[in-house]
């Protein structure tokens, strides 16, 4: 019975994990959303840091959509087995860019005068989300993460829904962690702050990304 359980729900738990890695690892960097939402819990409350998160969340997921829908036509390509091991490693190479990328930046530079007046939670919410949405590059981020965890679910819409919702849920589990640890050491985070914070991501998806790459060109299958 217990095998049955498994079998019937290992292939939805393994779509939630995939979900949730993917929404925590695009909203981690520290860019211009992230820093504004530091900024804003600092200097208006955690409300208006989780009202920013959400509005990059929303962006998140509409990019994420695009890049799912538009990847369907890879499926083909994916039930071949030496296609599926270069497109992991593919993935486990643009991952590597993407976090070295983030520990060479320096994310205060990002850093902008936050008006004194602390505007609706709505108000908040879209300007992050227009913050988000004027970087298409994300795209490329989710590309890799797609390739590397295979997280490509056309013509299933139980399976879709589940997968893009996990996401969105990933993204908020980090918006709420980032602004509760920033909230309840607003007397000690500074900028110095904001730079080991992203440099300690950066290092996370770099060793993430030669952990993936050595799995695949092992034939270890994690996910």
């Amino acid at each position: 019975m217990n095998l049955d359980f498994w079998l019937h729900y290992a292939g939805p738990l393994q779509l939630v994990i995939k979900g949730l890695l993917i929404g925590i690892i695009a909203s981690a960097p520290m860019g211009p959303v992230g820093v504004l939402c530091i900024q804003r819990t600092l200097q208006k409350g955690r409300a208006y840091g989780l009202a920013t998160g959400a509005g990059a969340a929303l962006s998140d997921i509409l990019y994420a959509l695009m890049t799912g829908f538009g990847m369907g036509f890879v499926m083909d390509l994916i039930d071949n087995e030496r296609t599926l091991f270069v497109l992991k490693l593919v993935g486990s190479a643009m991952l590597l860019v993407f976090g070295l990328y983030m520990f060479r930046t320096d994310p205060r530079r990002c850093i902008r005068p936050v008006p004194r007046r602390r505007g609706s939670l709505i108000h908040n919410f879209v300007t992050a989300f227009l913050v988000t949405l004027s970087n298409p590059l994300i795209v490329f981020l989710f590309v890799a993460l797609f390739s590397l965890l295979t997280f490509v679910v056309p013509d299933h819409l139980p399976e879709q829904c589940l997968g893009y919702t996990s996401i969105v849920v990933g993204a908020m589990l980090w918006w709420f962690v980032l602004t509760y640890i920033i909230d309840r050491m607003r007397q000690s985070f500074g900028l110095r702050g904001i730079l080991r914070l992203n440099r300690t991501i950066g290092t996370v998806v770099v060793v993430a990304a030669v952990c993936y790459a050595l799995t695949t060109l092992l034939h270890l299958n994690l996910f």
